[in-house]
């Protein structure tokens, strides 16, 4: 498990917009207008593009699956480089740079959640991700603790947006595209999708939105008119130009009152909740990568012994076929993806996943849920599902 001082203190750490919020001064307006905008023509601006020399995407994520009786076999993961649609990931917060506003210059913590976030998805589509000067873990921290520390906010959506004007100028050529973002980010995408691609020519290649890890809103009883005017939540895995959505709680720790995600905001809203592992509805098996300690990234599981004799795992991920399961969950202001973990303890494998936020008392955070590892637990469900729906807007597009 992550105590919460190992994440305020280095490690990596998914953004929760809401927390301390009053604390994080804004700059003011000639601030904003002084901001020298990135080229992002200029390859560093980049950590994932098809044509960038060392690209943060062409990582090992090759993975350990481990079956309930204890027997393991490598799983080895080989990119697309024909994928004939693209991927465009902003990431969470991970940035440990001292100002409140990263830099541009790409740390480990960047590349981790590359690795952990993002690359799988190489095997579906060519991969995009840009470099961006988000909110720092500075700034949250320092929000937590209730100083004040001046956040640029427009600063890190105005680069995701000129990011995207360059690759749809430079680099899409009428593909389909799949938006991929995790809190800080999902957040950045949310506006992107309204500011720049809901009612403008190019919503007709979107492929879909993965808006993971912050509460997307629509009417309640409908499956649109909230945090977006006309896409729908996805509910069916052959449906195109439609919103994954959802945050991730254990199914014995729901959200409390005080929950960070997974809550209706505004009258007559209520909080998304897809389920990547069953769309239609009711419960699925999670296709869970998780992170095995040497990738560097806030969930990672550095410290799960995945086998309860011992025996260590080499890869940077493993796979736990039949061990979690999810479903939406809705209880009063929440609808949640509830996660089931099918334990045995006669089982060689164990059933500790990791990726609980902890208190300095040691006791579990629940208004964080399992917000740290919303991707890991279904990476293999997103990754298919984003095979699925492309293969669906394809066809469309060769029906016109």
């Amino acid at each position: 498990m992550v105590t919460i001082t190992r994440i305020l203190t280095g490690s990596s750490l998914a953004f929760a917009g809401c927390v301390a919020a009053a604390a994080l001064a804004l700059v003011s307006e000639q601030a904003l207008a002084d901001a020298q905008a990135n080229d992002y023509a200029d390859p560093t601006t980049w950590l994932c593009r098809p044509d960038v020399d060392d690209d943060a995407c062409a990582q090992n994520l090759d993975t350990t699956v481990i079956s309930s009786d204890g027997s393991i076999e490598v799983e080895r993961f080989a990119a697309d480089p024909d994928a004939a649609i693209d991927c465009f990931y902003v990431y969470p917060t991970v940035s440990t740079d001292p100002t409140p506003n990263a830099d541009m210059n790409a740390g480990q913590e960047e590349l981790s959640v590359i690795q952990a976030q993002f690359a799988r998805f190489g095997s579906q589509c060519r991969t995009f991700a840009p470099l961006y000067r988000q909110v720092t873990l500075t700034a949250l921290r320092a929000g937590m603790a209730g100083e004040t520390m001046a956040v640029d906010r427009a600063l890190g959506y105005n680069d995701v947006r000129d990011a995207w004007h360059h690759y749809l100028e430079h680099y899409n050529d009428g593909r389909g595209v799949v938006l991929i973002g995790h809190s800080q980010g999902a957040g950045v995408l949310t506006r992107l999708i309204r500011d720049e691609i809901e009612g403008a020519e190019v919503q007709s290649q979107l492929v879909s939105a993965l808006i993971i890890g912050t509460s997307v809103n629509v009417a309640a009883g409908e499956l649109s008119g909230g945090s977006f005017r006309e896409l729908p939540l996805c509910t069916d895995p052959d449906q195109y130009g439609c919103v994954v959505a959802f945050a991730s709680f254990r199914d014995d720790v729901p959200p409390p009152e005080n929950s960070r995600f997974a809550r209706a905001m505004g009258d007559g809203m209520a909080a998304a909740c897809t389920n990547p592992a069953s769309l239609t509805g009711g419960s699925g098996e999670l296709h869970a990568y998780l992170s095995t300690g040497s990738v560097a990234v806030a969930g990672g599981d550095g410290g799960t012994q995945w086998l309860r004799n011992g025996a260590a795992i080499d890869t940077p991920f493993v796979s736990v076929p039949g061990l979690l399961s999810a479903q939406c969950v809705e209880d009063g202001l929440f609808n949640y993806l509830s996660v089931t973990t099918h334990g045995d303890a006669d089982s060689p494998r164990t059933d500790r996943i990791g990726g609980d936020v902890m208190g300095a008392d040691g006791n579990v955070m629940a208004d964080w849920g399992l917000h740290l590892i919303d991707m890991h637990l279904a990476m293999g469900n997103l990754v298919e599902l984003v095979g699925r729906q492309a293969s669906a807007w394809q066809a469309a597009q060769h029906e016109h």
